[in-house]
């Protein structure tokens, strides 16, 4: 038995690209203005869709300018609309243990998304891990949350759509994973399980 579910956020609860060329629209026009990565656009686009800036930022070889220009427009970027969750997403309230919401990003548009979905009453805790403010890591969060509630490793299970962040994160910390991999982008993982609905997970636990 599970005493306490860690879920990630982006692309686990709901499908960033539902809101990404939207959201992000005012970001694409000012890399695409940099005239740096024209020919990248695509591939930068579905990067900044699935993982952090400051990791897409650094993996593209953005200028120091236009990475710091990037992260004052997103620092105050909220997204003000509503926003649709996954359908299985109502399946992790049949689960069993605590819920807690660990999520990384700029604080101001996380919550704008938390709020979208009308999600924050779901969970035990919500973390946000903002680079720009703390040194913090999801493998932090995971251990304090451990900790704080007397959880043991076995006790804990992580979910999410990242591999190499809190998947990895939970690995390391000897706590039991669950891939959520809805459209089938990873063909191998390290992570316990691998699911593609909510519904499987709760067969399996």
């Amino acid at each position: 038995m599970k005493e306490a579910i860690i879920y990630d956020l982006d692309n686990t609860i709901y499908a960033v690209p539902l809101i990404g060329e939207q959201l992000f629209a005012s970001l694409f026009r000012l890399i695409a203005a940099s005239g740096q990565h024209q020919s990248d656009m695509d591939v930068i686009k579905a990067d900044i869709m699935r993982k952090p800036f400051q990791m897409v930022a650094a993996h593209h070889q953005f200028s120091h300018e236009l990475t710091q220009k990037g992260i004052n427009l997103l620092n105050d970027l909220t997204y003000s609309g509503p926003i649709k969750y996954f359908s299985d997403y109502a399946e992790t309230g049949l689960l069993p243990g605590e819920r807690f919401l660990v999520t990384t990003g700029f604080r101001k548009l996380q919550l704008s998304k938390i709020r979208g979905m009308g999600i924050e009453k779901d969970f035990k805790e919500i973390h946000i891990v903002d680079p720009m403010t703390s040194a913090k890591t999801k493998k932090d969060v995971f251990a304090d949350i451990m900790e704080r509630n007397g959880y043991t490793p076995a006790e804990m299970l992580v979910v999410g759509d990242d591999p190499e962040s809190e998947i990895k994160a939970a690995r390391e910390l000897g706590i039991d994973t669950a891939l959520y991999d809805k459209y089938n982008l990873h063909a191998q993982t390290e992570a316990t399980y691998r699911i593609s609905d909510f519904k499987e997970l709760g067969k399996l636990l």
